[in-house]
């Protein structure tokens, strides 16, 4: 499961840190035989597409943040099992939503589930994995059912708004904060809360640990508009600009936008065209000069320094919980999501 973290080098690097490594592990492993069970259909096809991304890998993320918040409280009790497992289904159900929204062809190093099945078939398996995962999160009762409510509404509305952009006199670069604070760490927020939550921890963590994640997981997706643009598929798991070939709106790109001088308004003029080109049927690769240009531009290095400040802000939010290996690896872990490409 180390393996799986990715980060857990740089997570658990402290003494006191490392200490929490078998015990994160334990945990993960305790999740992992419980997705694999959750996610088990009778029905061949919807059990097929269901599990598809699941056995395609992750670094279930989500999981060990909950895992870790929950040495705040009881540790890693069966109820704090389930509700990281629910929570890791909300998220890969939100996988396949993604894709088909952005037009992804490829996701985790596999096919995406629609170039596999198809639209239809991508978008009900994602409805039955938010199904099941409320369905677990009701075995635990209303404030289970909350959390759980709450969080789809965000990971709703961020996708929605995504989906119609920026209104006129809405700022696009606040704009586009808010939908990744919706989309990506309502859900994040969403685990760093359940970890104290279901395993009764004081309540007076649940707040801070939630504004934590929540700006971890703005930083976590600032770095993930920069790594959109890696050269390097194995790192991504994705075509390289996959989300700026199918029309949707980055960082970078936004920034870019912002800029006054020739170059860049050059470049963006040749992104917007590419994509309005790609959109009536180009092939895709007519963008790949363009985006190498981004990958090298300032505006790039600018999202690498907003993401930084991200993570800054998600330490800090740290105050009220008491110095420990939890907090310190909870630190590592939100100053290791924002220097992934590093």
């Amino acid at each position: 499961m180390a393996g799986k973290l990715g980060l857990a080098d740089r997570i658990f690097a402290g003494v006191r840190s490392r200490k929490l490594l078998a015990t994160v592990e334990a945990g993960l492993e305790r999740v992992e035989q419980s997705l694999a069970g959750e996610l088990r259909v009778t029905d061949s096809l919807a059990d097929a597409t269901s599990r598809y991304l699941y056995e395609a890998g992750g670094k279930r993320v989500r999981p060990m943040l909950a895992i870790l918040t929950a040495q705040l409280g009881d540790g890693v009790t069966d109820a704090v099992v389930q509700g990281a497992t629910a929570l890791e289904m909300t998220h890969l159900g939100s996988l396949y939503h993604d894709d088909v929204m952005d037009g992804a062809d490829v996701r985790r190093g596999v096919p995406s589930a629609q170039t596999v099945w198809g639209n239809n078939i991508a978008i009900l398996t994602g409805d039955l994995l938010f199904s099941r995962a409320s369905g677990i999160m009701a075995r635990h009762g209303d404030r289970a059912i909350r959390l759980q409510s709450d969080t789809f509404e965000r990971l709703v509305l961020g996708q929605m708004h995504e989906t119609v952009g920026p209104q006129a006199g809405d700022d696009p670069v606040a704009f586009y904060l808010q939908v990744l604070s919706d989309k990506t760490g309502s859900l994040i927020a969403a685990a760093a809360e359940a970890g104290v939550v279901f395993a009764r921890g004081p309540e007076e963590y649940e707040e801070p640990v939630r504004v934590f994640g929540e700006k971890a997981g703005v930083a976590f997706q600032l770095l993930d508009d920069v790594l959109d643009l890696s050269d390097d598929p194995d790192e991504t798991g994705k075509v390289p600009g996959t989300d700026l070939r199918a029309g949707v709106p980055t960082m970078p790109y936004l920034l870019l936008g912002q800029r006054q001088d020739a170059a860049s308004r050059d470049l963006h003029a040749r992104i917007d065209d590419g994509v309005a080109r790609i959109a009536g049927g180009a092939d895709p690769g007519i963008l790949d000069g363009a985006l190498a240009e981004l990958r090298d531009h300032e505006a790039t290095r600018a999202t690498l320094d907003l993401a930084h400040s991200w993570s800054a802000e998600a330490i800090a939010a740290l105050g009220p919980v008491p110095d420990g290996p939890v907090r310190e690896a909870l630190t590592r872990f939100a100053q290791a999501v924002a220097d992934r490409s590093s």
